[in-house]
């Protein structure tokens, strides 16, 4: 996932709309920075190579008044450009705007990132002082009437300006966001419009706050090792020193991941255990304590129908969707419900095989959602001779990075990597890289930040703390961050094959991010539609399988030798296994953002854990052995993050890399001519041009739906 969207209910406040990502100098009536910000290391450029952030100087106190200078000069600045007597044009409006907000957007890209990653109670304190802040400030330059009359300017004359395409396309988006601010409204909405934005920012950034709080104290606590039997020596291992960590001396810790299934479930014998696992997964956030999400779930569906309803839209879903790929909230549906009768019937079938083989076993009960994935790969050895335990040895972490997502980007585009060691990071588990291009000129730097802990948000993301642009030729600083278990002092980090998928999918992002070529940085890299912005990451998944990649990084951690072509081919033959499932919980989390969205602003505060049955049952999905893969109260896409109402945005890409990826085929597969193509007309174009013509350029049709069905076994 893009954290560059996931963070955009947040970033935007401060980036979004009028809002330029790399500025020149500050201009003469910017008031100067005070005497105690000239200690601020946030308060000026960092000399490190690309701007990298300073984090070796950076103190947590150091954020406030950075936050507070930075919102004073970028409001001196487009004040500025909103008083300019002379007649706006597109270099003294559009452009000028990009040229502001220096420190602001160099203080909010570090410590969003940090607060995602990394987060501590001062950090959270920070973040629930500056977030209204934020929002406030976001509408204060949205909503001036002069700005936007100087904008509208440019976009009524934009056919007589001679733009070339990039320019039309930063000019129409522009003043489109302006409008979906609230720029047209009477002074009275506009009022009601920030209070609104203010209230948002604040309760989704308290929603944050409580899940990742509870995750951390929905942990299950292990007094008994006997417990853990069918986990391996390792995850054992590494569940011991999570207890010692929490001064759990003697005991052992499974910790909850972001999603509703845990890995641990596939294999502990202890089904009370695996039970119990599951009931803290998916009750983390209602058991009625500080961390209950409920009543924020319940305000923040009916605010953002009201908010939409203020702009002129029927639901927050035709809202947020009007300027996406999908466009409207029925195509969005369509595309989920139409597969939700094979998905849900393969998933019927999956959930057969394993009941068979709980009976063969006189287990003597019926399939729970806790049992599934425990079940699951006993119908995988069984079928395919092949559970995790063979897998894993043979997917040592770093030897993925290096030969694995490093080698495929360098044979795809020529790109290589050195490590750099003299640049600091915000945790010691962290590495950094220089990434050249094929001609040997520096391109980006790219950090790692692979290993879970408490105060890091679950999931995985991508996002940037320097982006890419062409007016001041600032080059990308790229971040991927994963939650993979930390082995034990001494021992390998062993990924599971999703976890070696999510490794190339993060990096396709970071591809987007780092082969950015674009003039105006508010439309590079990774600034697209969410329906459009994960199409490069689950392109770059497919690589993960290549033959010729998996054969460079499928070796074994010991030996070095090679996973042997028996494996390799059971591993393919079992590549469509336990889709039913997959597609099913995928689906049925996605439908419930949908239905979330699509209420009505008279509606009545819902009853959330009724809504979200009844809606699953609307939508078919409701297979008590198959949960969302995020459940309403702990769905920190669309409540804490840049995706309420997008969630399907993920199955729409899917769409596309499927499809994008047939061409590929088409045209021999992995050649470093068909690298080059991807690179020029998709990779590097950012949003200078309308989406679904960028891919009709490079595929030479609409995309079509059929790969993707037949990649998740579903024809």
């Amino acid at each position: 996932m893009s954290r560059t969207v996931v963070l955009a209910a947040a970033i935007s406040l401060a980036l979004a709309a009028c809002t330029g990502n790399k500025p020149e100098a500050v201009t003469e009536t910017t008031p100067a920075a005070t005497p105690a910000a000239a200690e601020n290391p946030l308060l000026v450029a960092s000399t490190l190579p690309f701007g990298a952030p300073v984090f070796d100087k950076i103190k947590d106190s150091d954020y406030l008044p950075a936050f507070e200078e930075g919102m004073k000069q970028h409001l001196a600045e487009m004040r500025k450009i909103a008083d300019n007597p002379e007649p706006a044009t597109f270099e003294n409006t559009i452009e000028a705007q990009e040229r502001t907000g220096e420190t602001l957007n160099r203080v909010a890209r570090i410590f969003f990132g940090l607060v995602q990653a990394d987060t501590n109670p001062e950090r959270q304190k920070i973040q629930e002082e500056i977030a209204p802040k934020l929002a406030a400030h976001q509408d204060e330059i949205a909503l001036d009437p002069k700005l936007f009359a100087r904008v509208k300017s440019v976009y009524d004359a934009r056919a007589t300006l001679k733009l070339d395409p990039e320019q039309l396309r930063l000019v129409e988006r522009d003043y489109q966001e302006l409008v979906r601010a609230g720029a047209q409204l009477s002074d009275a909405d506009k009022d009601r419009m920030r209070k609104f934005n203010v209230e948002e920012t604040t309760l989704s950034t308290e929603f944050h706050t409580k899940l990742v709080a509870a995750a951390a104290a929905g942990a299950v606590v292990v007094d008994d090792k006997a417990k853990l039997d069918g986990l391996s020596e390792g995850d054992i291992a590494s569940a011991a020193q999570d207890a010692a960590a929490r001064k759990l001396d003697g005991k052992w810790l499974l910790a909850l991941q972001n999603t509703t299934q845990q890995p641990v479930l596939a294999s502990l014998k202890d089904r009370e255990l695996r039970a119990k696992v599951l009931e803290a997964s998916e009750t983390r956030t209602e058991h009625g304590d500080a961390n209950d999400t409920r009543k924020i779930i319940q305000r923040l569906a009916q605010l953002r129908a009201q908010k939409a309803k203020l702009l002129g839209f029927d639901t927050y879903a035709a809202y947020s969707l009007a300027d996406q790929m999908a466009i409207t909230p029925d195509k969005a549906l369509k595309l989920l419900t139409d597969t939700v009768p094979a998905a849900t019937a393969k998933a019927r079938g999956e959930a057969a095989k394993m009941q068979a083989v709980i009976d063969q076993q006189k287990g003597g009960f019926k399939l729970a959602a806790s049992d599934w994935d425990f079940y699951a790969e006993q119908v995988r050895k069984a079928e395919f001779d092949l559970d995790e335990s063979q897998i894993k040895p043979y997917f040592e972490m770093e030897n993925v990075l290096h030969n694995g997502v490093f080698y495929a980007a360098t044979q795809m585009y020529g790109i290589t990597f050195k490590e750099r060691k003299d640049i600091p990071t915000y945790n010691p588990d962290m590495k950094v890289y220089e990434v050249f291009d094929k001609d040997g000129s520096s391109l980006a730097l790219f950090y790692t930040d692979y290993f879970k802990r408490d105060s890091k948000s679950g999931g995985a993301w991508m996002d940037v703390f320097v982006e890419q642009d062409g007016l001041t030729g600032a080059k990308p600083v790229v971040y991927n961050v994963c939650n993979f278990t930390k082995p034990a002092a001494g021992q390998p980090a062993l990924l599971s094959y999703d976890d070696v998928t999510t490794m190339f999918h993060e990096f396709g992002h970071a591809l987007h991010g780092m082969f950015s070529k674009v003039k105006y940085p508010s439309i590079a890299g990774t600034s697209t539609s969410r329906d459009f912005v994960e199409f490069p990451s689950q392109f770059n998944e497919h690589w993960a399988e290549d033959p010729k990649v998996f054969a460079n990084y499928a070796k074994h951690y010991k030996t070095g030798e090679p996973m042997p072509q028996a494996l390799v081919d059971k591993i393919k033959k079992a590549g469509k296994f336990n889709s039913g499932y997959a597609t099913t919980e995928y689906l049925s989390a996605a439908l419930l953002d949908l239905a979330w969205h699509t209420l009505p602003a008279d509606a009545p505060l819902q009853d959330v854990d009724q809504f979200e049955a009844e809606a699953l049952k609307k939508f078919k999905v409701d297979l008590a052995e198959v949960p969302p893969r995020y459940r309403s109260s702990y769905f920190d896409h669309i409540w804490g993050g840049g995706y309420s109402a997008g969630y399907y945005a993920y199955f729409w890409s899917e769409v596309l890399d499927d499809d994008a990826f047939e061409w590929f085929k088409e045209h021999g597969g992995m050649t470093a001519e068909n690298g080059q193509i991807f690179r020029d007309k998709i990779l590097s174009r950012g949003n200078t041009v309308d989406l679904a013509t960028l891919y009709r350029d490079f595929r030479g049709k609409d995309p079509s739906v059929e790969p993707l069905l037949e990649n998740r076994g579903l024809k």
